[in-house]
C-alpha cells in the first residue's frame, strides 16, 4: 500500500509519464497517414527496391527522392496532399529503408533507380522529381542523364558542392555496429542528420518507427553505412559538372528550393540563383531546417503546389 500512495503522490505532484508523441499530431497529419500507400519491389540491376505509390495511375507522375539515411517514408505525410493532380512516388534508394544493398553506390545508379520506379507506374507522362538533400543530386543527375524523359525538377536544400549534408555523422557507422537492445532504446536515438533545431514529434516519431528493423543483433537502423564509405562523393570531374554546374545543362524545368535554417549558406544561396537566373524558381522557406518536412510541412507543401501550378501553365 505504501509503495502505491508514493506513486499516487508522484503524479499528483506532476510526474506523470510524458504523452505520446502522436497524442499532439493534428488532423491533417492522422488523415495524410490514412492515405496509406501501395508497396511493391522493382529490380534494377539485380538489386530490389522498394517503391511506395499514392494515387491514380492515369495521372502524371510526382516522384519524391528522399536524403541520405533516410527512405521513403519520409514523404509519408507529404506525398498525399499531390493525389489530387498527381500519381506519387516514392522510391527507397538502394542502400535504404526496405531496398537492397549494393557492392558500392553511385549517383548515376540512384537516378537510374528513381527513373526505373517511374516507369514502372506504368505512366506515360514524363514525370516531375522532387530531391531533398542527396536526393536533390540524385535529382540533378537524372536529369542530366535522362533530362528528355524528365518534365521538371525540384531540389530542395541541396549544397552545390562539398561532401552530402547526411555523410560526415552516418559515415562512421558500421555494418557490424551492435544494434539496439530494444526498440524504445533505438527510437529515443533517432535524430535528424544534419541536426536541426525542430522536428515536429508526431512526425519524428513516425519516420523513427518506419526507420528501424530488428536483426539477430538487436534493433538496426534502416540503411546500408557504406551508402558513403567508397568514392561516391568524391569530386571527379564527372561528379563535380553534375553538383556545381548541372543546372545550366539541364535540359528539363528546374526549381530551386532553399531552407532558411538549412546547410546553403547565403553566399552559395546567391551562386545557385544566378546559374539558374530565368531557367526556373529560386524560393527561399522561412523559418525551415535543413529537414523541411520535420519542420515546415504545411509550407512545403503549400510550396511544392505553387511551383507545380506555375510549370503546369508555362
Amino acid at each position: 500500500m505504501r509503495q502505491n500512495c508514493q506513486v499516487n503522490r508522484m503524479f499528483r505532484r506532476g510526474q506523470a509519464a510524458a504523452p505520446h508523441p502522436m497524442a499532439d499530431a493534428p488532423p491533417w497529419f492522422t488523415t495524410a497517414l490514412d492515405h496509406t500507400p501501395q508497396h511493391s519491389t522493382i529490380d534494377v540491376d539485380g538489386c530490389p527496391i522498394h517503391v511506395r505509390t499514392w494515387g491514380d495511375p492515369d495521372k502524371p507522375p510526382l516522384v519524391f527522392v528522399h536524403g541520405g539515411g533516410a527512405h521513403s517514408g519520409w514523404w509519408d505525410h507529404i506525398a498525399p496532399f499531390f493525389t489530387p493532380t498527381h500519381l506519387v512516388i516514392a522510391p527507397d534508394l538502394s542502400g535504404h529503408g526496405d531496398s537492397g544493398s549494393r557492392t558500392e553506390y553511385a549517383l548515376s545508379i540512384w537516378a537510374k533507380e528513381v527513373l526505373a520506379a517511374s516507369d514502372a507506374s506504368g505512366s506515360s507522362a514524363r514525370p516531375t522529381l522532387v530531391g531533398h538533400s542527396m536526393g536533390g543530386w540524385v535529382g540533378a543527375s537524372a536529369a542530366t542523364h535522362y533530362g528528355a524523359q524528365i518534365d521538371s525538377i525540384l531540389v530542395i536544400d541541396s549544397p552545390l558542392r562539398d561532401r552530402a549534408p547526411e555523410e560526415v555523422r552516418l559515415r562512421k557507422r558500421r555494418r557490424d555496429t551492435a544494434g539496439y537492445p530494444t526498440e524504445d532504446d533505438i527510437l529515443a536515438r533517432f535524430r535528424a542528420v544534419p541536426k536541426q533545431d525542430v522536428t515536429l514529434p508526431y512526425i519524428g516519431h513516425h519516420i523513427a518507427t518506419e526507420s528501424i528493423r530488428q536483426t539477430d543483433h538487436g534493433w538496426v537502423w534502416k540503411f546500408d553505412p557504406d551508402i558513403f564509405g567508397g568514392l561516391l562523393m568524391d569530386e571527379t570531374p564527372a561528379d563535380e559538372e553534375i553538383l556545381e554546374n548541372a543546372f545550366a545543362r539541364i535540359p528539363c524545368r528546374i526549381g530551386y528550393l532553399r531552407c532558411e535554417n538549412g546547410v546553403v549558406p547565403p553566399r552559395m544561396a546567391d551562386q545557385i540563383r544566378s546559374i539558374l537566373q530565368l531557367r526556373g524558381p529560386f524560393v527561399e522557406l522561412a523559418e525551415a531546417g535543413h529537414h523541411p518536412m520535420l519542420d515546415q510541412p504545411l509550407p512545403l507543401v503549400a510550396t511544392i503546389r505553387t511551383l507545380l501550378e506555375f510549370w503546369s501553365i508555362t
